[in-house]
């Protein structure tokens, strides 16, 4: 997607009208264009045959031609536990200008996080407009509001039908409101990062998923309207950065100085599964806060077993017959009916019955069947055991090892009886853990870069939620909500997005990468005993806002440093202008340049057995005070040794530049290792951190 021609002549809609035109085989241009891109970047989406495809890659000055993706949405205690209390010190003025992006499924208005009492008219830079379809209302808060129906969806509103959407933008901005919970459930104040902040939303997500087109028109109008922080929590698997939507307009937002947030996605805990890859992009991780939402199973002989589950019901009784999924089916084969497979259960059998099925799934079966409640046992290698579902009926997830236990119970006692008590929110003192379902690295487009950036909150987020949507998501729920609890790397991003919005207010001139370097070398250092994965599973560490509004150093970088960055991986020009509407230096590749990116955190792919030395060129920007004196400091594991040159950095005004030489050697890797350092520069008032991070993976 290239820059658009600055020629006062030029018309986008006509320009691609008439390619169009030169191309079809008996379709019509009105019936085959699917949406012209003209304000922030330049190019078109079609429906085109195989045949009309061929035809427009031979066309003169068409850079690249790439299919139509469906990408997937990845789904209040958490502020207080990054740091970022109620009370915390603000610029409200400077926050009231500044406006969040939210590239989603669209908002519910009416929510009370969405208000606008107490706000003035939107600030004088935003260009955009309230076009969200019929019934949908903008106010001062919720300053706009926009629509793309993709090739596969004609809802024809920005209004949120599924939740998501509601969830993240109040998350990342949402108003203070008081004494919000679901069902009475992780009871406390609702609010967002930058609470007197404005929200744009553009709805890219329908029922069916969420089309590469739709989000590449999101990115146009986002960039062209004004907005200062773009939040994106979507995404699908690891795909080229020519291919890959979000990678081509966050790029176009990053050169107007939009920074982008985007989630890495739910496909953890295997590696390589990060789908944020691009270094232009803060790529979120998701993890754990110290207030867990658990469940209770209590058997009729008086044993207690924590589950996982949001449960908002209240049984009335106190116990409740107990059976198997085998004795309640009267037409599947045995191991069928004990994980409660669709269509097992018989409903007059699991009338007022709480049912055990081996499966963390069987919740929409045992609810559609009609019981009482479900038990649901799984392996924890089968189902995520550190998050808590919303369920449509009393239920609770346990693990094979308690699983055991009530079966032993149940099939010891003639009449077996169980209850499951309403959820209660538990302290957890082992946190922040990184979540088990979010993504992994390392990075599969740019190996030497590390991704995940970052790690936030994305475990049992309380937060604004379209009524609607059911809140369990299963065909049936008629429930309402104002607020629920979700879990995924979609509720970390916008935590993210928040932190940096709430960075950006009292640092308005920062670029994006300035941010990102702030947000990252200030990040809360996370324990890996938990999981190995170490920084492939949480980047730098744990977001803290308040530290990155002083982080003292900064890693900078442009586009420029990016389009070299690119022609080093191996794009020729016709892709890097694709993406960036530049060229490589003689149209041709250049030598990897990864390595010496000038990015926040230091990683480097080596082969197996090979001897590693490695060199890292870095130039940090001095945002603290005016003269000072950083010395660096090194940890590292045993099978690398790192050495910096020069060891101290002295600054004589702000904004001076520095640079130095990170030098890695040791003796080789074995097969899958990974040994990792630390770089920390400080002047004893500042502590700028770094992860080294050198691995021998094979890249699938």
């Amino acid at each position: 997607m290239g820059e658009l021609p600055t020629e006062s002549t030029y018309t986008p809609m006509s320009h691609h009208q008439n390619i169009l035109q030169d191309i079809l085989e008996g379709s019509s241009v009105q019936d085959t264009l699917v949406h012209s891109y003209k304000r922030s970047f330049n190019g078109f989406s079609a429906k085109l045959t195989e045949k009309e495809v061929q035809k427009l890659s031979g066309m003169e000055g068409i850079v690249s031609i790439f299919p139509n993706r469906i990408y997937e949405l990845q789904t209040t205690r958490s502020w207080d536990f990054v740091g970022l209390p109620e009370n915390v010190k603000r610029m409200p003025t400077v926050e009231s200008d500044t406006i969040v992006g939210v590239i989603d499924s669209g908002i519910w208005p009416e929510s009370e996080m969405f208000s606008d009492y107490g706000f003035g008219p939107p600030p004088m830079k935003w260009k955009g407009v309230c076009d969200g379809g019929h019934n949908l209302t903008c106010n001062n808060k919720l300053i706009g509001a926009r629509y793309y129906e993709s090739v596969l969806t004609t809802e024809g509103s920005a209004r949120d039908t599924q939740g998501h959407g509601t969830h993240t933008a109040s998350t990342a901005a949402g108003n203070i409101v008081k004494g919000v919970s679901f069902y009475e459930i992780a009871n406390g104040n609702a609010r967002g990062a930058v609470p007197s902040a404005r929200i744009a939303a553009y709805k890219v997500c329908f029922s069916d998923g969420c089309a590469s087109n739709a989000i590449l028109a999101g990115f146009d109008d986002a960039i062209a309207d004004g907005v200062d922080i773009i939040s994106v929590s979507l995404g699908s698997d690891p795909v080229g950065f020519d291919f890959d939507p979000v990678a081509i307009g966050s790029f176009h937002a990053m050169q107007k100085g939009i920074l982008t947030s985007h989630s890495v996605g739910n496909n953890g805990p295997d590696l390589q599964t990060v789908g944020s890859n691009a270094p232009w992009l803060l790529s979120v991780a998701a993890s754990s806060t110290d207030r867990q939402v658990m469940d209770k199973i209590v058997l009729g002989n008086g044993k207690t077993f924590q589950g996982l589950g949001v449960n908002g019901f209240m049984l009335k009784g106190t116990q409740f017959p107990l059976l198997y999924g085998d004795n309640v089916s009267t037409i599947c084969d045995t191991l069928a009916a004990k994980h409660c497979e669709e269509g097992c259960l018989d409903k007059e059998l699991v009338k007022g019955k709480i049912v055990i099925c081996d499966s963390a799934k069987a919740d929409s079966e045992t609810f559609t069947s009609g019981a009482l409640g479900t038990i649901l046992v799984s392996d924890p290698s089968q189902a995520w055991f550190d998050m808590s579902p919303v369920y449509p009926l009393p239920a609770a997830l346990i693990n094979t090892e308690s699983g055991d236990l009530v079966k032993s119970y149940f099939n010891s006692t003639l009449k077996p009886v169980a209850t499951i008590l309403r959820t209660e929110s538990i302290k957890d003192f082992e946190a922040p853990v990184v979540a088990s379902f979010s993504s992994r690295g390392p990075n599969k487009i740019s190996p030497d870069i590390i991704k995940p950036d970052i790690s936030a909150p994305g475990v049992d987020i309380l937060a604004a939620f379209s009524p609607a949507a059911n809140p369990s998501s299963v065909t049936g729920d008629t429930r309402s909500v104002k607020y629920s609890i979700l879990s995924g790397t979609s509720m970390a991003c916008p935590h993210v997005t928040g932190a940096a919005a709430y960075v950006k207010t009292y640092h308005p001139d920062w670029s994006p990468s300035a941010i990102k370097s702030a947000l990252m070398t200030t990040a809360f250092s996370m324990n890996n005993t938990k999981y190995s994965d170490a920084e492939f599973a949480y980047g730098s560490g744990q977001i803290d806002p308040v530290k990155a509004l002083n982080p003292g150093l900064v890693y900078d970088a442009h586009a420029d440093d990016y389009v070299q960055f690119l022609c080093g991986m191996g794009y020729d020009s016709s892709k890097v202008k694709l993406i960036t509407n530049s060229t490589c230096p003689g149209g041709r590749t250049t030598p990897d340049q990864s390595k010496n990116l000038n990015y926040p955190s230091f990683g480097a792919h080596v082969e197996v057995g090979k001897k590693i030395n490695l060199k890292f060129a870095r130039t940090v920007t001095n945002v603290g005070t005016t003269s000072s004196t950083y010395k660096v400091k090194i940890t590292s594991d045993d099978r690398i040794t790192v050495a910096v040159e020069p060891q101290v950095l002295s600054f004589k005004s702000f904004n001076e530049e520095q640079s130095f030489v990170v030098s890695v050697a040791g003796d080789g890797l074995g097969l899958d290792e990974m040994a990792t350092a630390s770089l920390v520069w400080s002047d004893e008032v500042h502590i700028v951190r770094s992860p080294i991070v050198v691995y021998s993976q094979s890249i699938l």
